[in-house]
Parts: C-alpha cells; sequence; structure tokens
C-alpha cells in the first residue's frame, strides 16, 4: 500500500513536447543536521501517463506518490501527502533535474541525478551455475477477466509433492519480483521459500512485464480471479500437494487472499492465508492515517496538519457523496486549487481524475472485515511496527476480530517496516554500501507457520543466503496437528 490514495496510480505529466523520462533519479537535500537522499522514479505508461514515486530510505518512506509535471525542460516533481514540491530544470537530455525543494519549514536547493539502472533478475540468474531448485516461466488464463498472465513457478529439489503458495503483490503496477531500487521483495521471498520445501508462483501485475490487463482500471475484488486463477494452475502440477496450495499477500495484495479465502465452496479457494500487511479497517480510514503520519514525519506544526486532514476529509466526503464522475472531478479539482492557489489547473484536474477512478472509489468504501467470517481456513497476520503505510495497530486487530470462525496466528514485528526490511542498521554491507533485505525474522516466521499447517514432503533441501543453515531448515519437522484446518 503506497502513502496514498493513489497507491500505484498514474501520474499524468501535462505538457507539449516533454522529455522522455524513464527511470530514477537521486540526490541528497540539506536539512537542519545533516542531509536526506532522495530518490525519485518516473516510468512513462502507455497511456501517455507517467508513474512516479518518491523513496526516502532514512526516513523509511517507500513508494510515496508523486505528481510530475513538465512543460519543456520546465519540471515540478509534486509529493501532495508529504506537503512536498520540487520545482527545477531538466538538463543534459534528462541527466540532471536541478531546482528547489519546499516542505513545511524548509526550501533548499536540490540536485537529482539520474542513477544507474539495476541490474534486472535474468542478470543475476544466469550468474548461477546450477540453480537449487527448479525454475520455469509459466502462463495462465483468467477466463473472468479474458486476460493471460505471465508468472514465475520455482519448486524444490526432491520428488516432492510440495505445499505451495501464490504471492500477490500490493497496490501499483508491480512485475513478478516486486523491485525496488536494489531490492527484489517477491523474488527473495520465493527464493527463500523454495530453498526450504515450499513451491512458489509469482507473476506480473495486470498490464506489467508479460501480462495483459489493465492495473489501472482493476478493483481489489476484480484481482481476486488473478489469484484464483493462479490457485487453478497450481493444481495442475503434479509435485505440487494439492492439500496445501495458499496465497500470500502484501498489502492490497493480502486483502485479496483474504477475499478469495471467504469463498471456500470454489475450486480456487485456498488452503492457508498469509497476509502481510493487510488492511483491516475501510480505505478511507487508513488513508487519512497515512496522511497524519507523513505530515508529523517531515516536520509539519500542528496547525499544518490540521489544514491538510481537513482538505483530504473535503476530497473524499465530495467523491463519496457525487457518484457523476465529471461532477466529482470538477469539485474536487476546485478544492485542490482553493487550497493551494499555486497549483497547475492541469494537475488539479488530473489529480481529481485519479480520485474518481474505479479502484479509488472502490477503496475508500472498501470494508476489509465484512467477509472475514466467511474465511475457514488457517490465517497468519503478520505487520511491522514501523510501518506508515498500513498501521499494525489500527488494521491487526479488526482482522483478528473478524475471522471469528479461522486458526489465526497475528504477530507485530518490531523495526519492520512497510516492504517488510528491517532497521537500516540491521542491513548487509555491499561493496561499502548498505543494501535492503528482507527481514530474516519475517522469512522463519513465515515458514514455520506454513510447515505448522501443512505436511512437510521430503525434498532435497537446498539452502542458501543470509540465516540460512541446515538446522534451521528442519527445525520443526513434522506433521502439523492443524493440517486438518488447512485442508480443504
Amino acid at each position: 500500500m503506497l502513502l496514498s490514495l493513489l497507491a500505484g496510480y498514474p501520474n499524468p505529466a501535462v505538457a507539449a513536447e516533454p522529455p522522455k523520462l524513464n527511470g530514477q533519479w537521486g540526490g541528497p537535500l540539506k536539512v537542519p543536521g545533516g542531509k536526506l537522499k532522495l530518490i525519485i522514479t518516473i516510468v512513462p505508461l502507455a497511456n501517455g501517463t507517467y508513474y512516479a514515486a518518491l523513496d526516502a530510505p532514512q526516513q523509511r518512506i517507500s513508494r510515496m506518490p508523486a505528481e510530475v509535471t513538465l512543460k519543456g525542460s520546465d519540471i515540478t516533481i509534486s509529493i501532495e501527502q508529504a506537503g512536498s514540491r520540487f520545482v527545477g530544470k531538466v538538463k543534459n537530455d534528462g541527466a540532471v533535474f536541478q531546482g528547489t525543494w519546499t516542505q513545511p519549514g524548509l526550501s533548499a536547493p536540490l540536485t537529482l541525478s539520474r542513477l544507474e539502472a539495476p541490474k534486472p533478475p535474468t542478470v543475476a540468474a544466469k550468474a548461477r551455475l546450477t540453480p537449487p531448485y527448479r525454475e520455469e516461466d509459466v502462463t495462465f488464463y483468467n477466463k473472468v477477466a479474458d486476460i493471460r498472465l505471465a508468472g514465475t513457478l520455482t519448486t524444490p529439489a526432491g520428488p516432492g509433492p510440495f505445499p505451495a503458495v501464490v504471492l500477490l503483490s500490493d497496490s501499483g503496477p508491480q512485475n513478478r519480483d516486486v523491485e525496488q531500487q536494489d531490492y527484489r521483495m517477491f523474488g527473495s521471498l520465493a527464493d527463500y521459500l523454495t530453498r526450504r520445501g515450499i513451491a512458489v508462483l509469482r507473476f506480473d501485475d495486470r498490464g506489467v512485464g508479460k501480462s495483459q490487463g489493465n492495473n489501472f482500471a482493476a478493483t481489489t475484488a476484480d484481482l481476486v480471479s488473478d489469484a484464483q486463477a493462479a490457485l487453478i494452475l497450481l493444481r495442475t502440477r503434479q509435485l505440487i500437494d494439492q492439500r496445501y496450495i495458499g496465497l500470500l499477500g502484501h498489502g492490497e495484495g493480502a486483502n485479496v487472499a483474504l477475499l478469495a479465502a471467504a469463498e471456500p465452496e470454489t475450486a480456487a479457494a485456498p488452503a492457508f492465508v498469509v497476509s502481510l500487511a493487510g488492511y483491516g479497517v475501510p480505505g478511507r480510514e487508513v488513508v487519512q492515517h497515512q496522511q497524519l503520519e507523513i505530515m508529523r514525519l517531515i516536520g509539519s506544526n500542528p496547525a499544518q496538519v490540521k489544514a491538510a486532514l481537513a482538505m483530504h476529509k473535503e476530497m473524499i466526503s465530495i467523491i463519496r457523496q457525487t457518484p457523476n464522475d465529471n461532477q466529482a472531478r470538477g469539485k474536487v479539482a476546485a478544492t485542490l486549487r482553493f487550497n493551494s492557489t499555486d497549483l497547475d489547473p492541469h494537475m488539479a484536474r488530473a489529480r481529481a481524475v485519479q480520485l474518481t477512478s474505479p479502484w479509488s472509489r472502490y477503496f475508500l468504501d472498501f470494508n476489509p472485515t465484512r467477509s472475514l467470517p466467511e474465511v475457514k481456513c488457517p490465517v497468519l497476520l503478520l505487520a511491522g511496527s514501523a510501518d506508515l503505510q498500513v498501521n499494525a495497530s489500527q488494521n491487526m486487530g479488526p482482522l483478528r476480530k473478524g475471522l471469528k470462525n479461522a486458526s489465526v496466528n497475528s504477530t507485530r514485528l518490531a523495526g519492520v517496516n512497510h516492504w517488510f526490511q528491517p532497521q537500516m542498521k540491521d542491513w548487509p554491507v555491499v561493496n561499502g554500501e548498505q543494501q535492503p533485505v528482507f527481514s530474516p525474522r519475517t522469512l522463519e516466521t513465515i515458514r514455520e507457520w506454513i510447515f505448522d499447517n501443512t505436511e512437510r514432503p521430503r525434498a532435497n533441501p537446498t539452502t542458501g543466503g543470509a540465516g540460512s543453515n541446515s538446522a534451521n531448515l528442519f527445525k520443526g519437522l513434522r506433521k502439523s496437528v492443524k493440517s486438518s484446518q488447512a485442508s480443504r
């Protein structure tokens, strides 16, 4: 879940013949007492709009939505959620953005330079002379949406059959590895689980990579059919234990998994669900909490926080009470410009279009707990104490309460953020720089819980990576007394 209602949604760039921007730009922002590294990601989309986001690793901010306006060589990057803006020039054919960064209580010069693109996963894969597990590209058909999705299935070494899990990503356009900078969230998770005896299917979101469809037109409910199609694919594989095929979702993906589990009579129902930072309250409450946390994080004073929250509530009220999109967009754009007189009218209109999209309208009124009593399979709820996007205290309680007919385990992980990374001090140092990693404690918790709710196969184990050893691999070797709950 990104830090706004626009999680993962496109950001139109309004300009005549703007520079073609695609990649990441980063640079140090001087602040009282030191410097903060800011990273801006800009990706052009097929419909002529941009997906843009801000990362500030030192403040544990990841993929905060940004809006881009280009007019010739003039560029404006607005991060409404943080009350911040960069205004400057695009120089050297897009190699440099030079200008001024402003946020509550601070205005400072900032130069953002194009960052070297990370090596794609295929390069890293070629470096492995002997894969430690089976790995294949797969495609599967979602007949409900009439689209074909593409992904990667990794199966442990050995005869099996193996328990399996489908990975479901958070909102926004994500590829099968869920990459951001040097971090491959789902790539790392799939590698870890497969090395330890659990088959994993991860796939490109709709409209991303080799998958068909339109990511920005799909609501949370629409994406349930993608999860179900993935489960059906796994049921055709002989090496997969048909009793133990589950769903693991992150952010919005967690709620997709729970919605799928609430349909237990279908052929594609999961045997278990792992929720990583799932929502437990309506979307509008999630958004309001995010707004509050971010404004506090960047040092806004109480008056600024109050004004930002009031404007956000007003826009949400307009959208919910005005079903006609054109009317709602006009009112939202007017509200935005009234509260920010220097906001470009085209950007205000673009923002209003996004806020009234099918996804946004659904998200505002989505009540994640409504269908939870229908979930009967075992559920693992995990959340990080340092998660700014989906607050653990706000969301885990309602989820536990709603899952009254399921066997539920829940853990709040200290120091872990929304992307399930540990604190930066615990990141490994590679070539003199700290590299983000998936929280080892989270990985171990997921693995142990899945084996507690399935039957461990006789596999040829392959270990590797941080935190892996044979003792940990066989810890908890047993058939769970809960296996009957996991079996459908």
